[in-house]
């Protein structure tokens, strides 16, 4: 690629707010805003398409982004959602303290353009719907546990409201489940997987729904990038003659929430990871430590069970 190329390459920054979208291309020095609505989105693509994008690059702004980011996937545009603490420490680290809408979008420009974030797939229409729908179900759990708590502590003239939200909450965590089965069950790819998935006992429907809809990756990567993706590969801390501890750090959240609770259940009825966690703890592990090894041996297991298309038992599980 030659220099000319490279300079009629554009990165484009783009900060999400509620109501807006403050926009900057870059190199070009271009900024300009519009709303954040449908209308306004469908002009921005279009001037978008007539340049030569090489990024389009924004943050995780808890769905306010969602609107713009879905139509630029679409539209074939290359978009990439990026973490804002990475994008703050770069404003840092490029001497940019101050922190305006506008400034916020040259930033994101500059991140792009400097880091090349990797452009990956954006989730498909099925994947986002069973997405919401799991989100929305542990609410739904948690609001459930705040009642059996309040039902402990409140006086018992209180007792018959807190149990009616609790039915209320059964009855629509029951329904939630069945929409995520049958939505699942509909897809032939989908169900196969996540047959393959539940094969291993201690792995739940919640677990593998989470694992297709939040890590599509899954089968597709090596035993190290997995580990490190979801965030249950342990980091080292070293300094001269200094040496820390190892500590998981970044990853995924929500899928190492949703696989620590599996591994509470799976240490009690997998035979394989009881006896692994048991050995663990021997070792002088701290139960925390020894669970957490537990499901980074757990998740290099089922990505070679999807890599491999085999089901628990049919080869040796990843436990050395």
């Amino acid at each position: 690629m030659n220099t000319t190329e490279i300079q009629s390459e554009i990165t484009v920054g783009v900060d999400v707010s509620k109501s807006k979208l403050d926009i900057m291309l870059y190199p070009l020095n271009l900024y300009f805003t519009v709303a954040n609505e449908a209308a306004e989105i469908q002009k921005v693509i279009v001037l978008l398409q007539s340049h030569r994008i090489s990024r389009i690059v924004t943050e995780a702004t808890g769905r306010y982004e969602h609107a713009f980011v879905f139509a630029c996937d679409k539209a074939g545009l290359p978009v990439v959602v990026v973490n804002p603490i990475q994008v703050r420490r770069f404003a840092q680290a490029i001497g940019v303290l101050a922190k305006t809408d506008k400034l916020d979008a040259g930033v994101l420009a500059q991140f792009g353009a400097t880091l090349k974030p990797e452009i990956k797939p954006i989730p498909d229409e099925q994947s986002r719907l069973v997405k919401d729908l799991l989100v929305r179900r542990t609410q739904l759990l948690e609001m459930s546990t705040m009642e059996k708590n309040r039902l402990q502590i409140l006086p018992k003239p209180l007792h018959a409201s807190i149990k009616a939200m609790l039915k209320s909450l059964e009855k629509q965590i029951d329904t939630l489940t069945k929409q995520l089965d049958t939505l699942v069950m509909q897809f032939k790819g989908w169900r196969e997987k996540a047959d393959i998935l539940t094969s291993v006992p201690g792995v739940g429907k919640v677990l593998a729904y989470t694992l297709l809809s939040d890590l599509p990756e899954l089968g597709k990567l090596n035993r190290k990038e997995i580990a490190a993706l979801v965030g249950v590969a342990p980091m080292s801390r070293e300094s001269g003659s200094y040496t820390g501890k190892r500590r998981i750090r970044g990853g995924r959240a929500r899928v190492r929430t949703v696989m620590f609770m599996a591994m509470m259940s799976a240490i009690q009825c997998n035979p394989v990871f009881k006896r692994y966690y048991e050995h663990l703890k021997a070792q002088g592990k701290l139960p925390k430590v020894a669970l957490i090894a537990c499901m980074r041996k757990l998740l290099v297991t089922l990505n070679t069970m999807m890599k491999n298309g085999t089901r628990w038992g049919e080869e040796s599980p990843e436990l050395a």
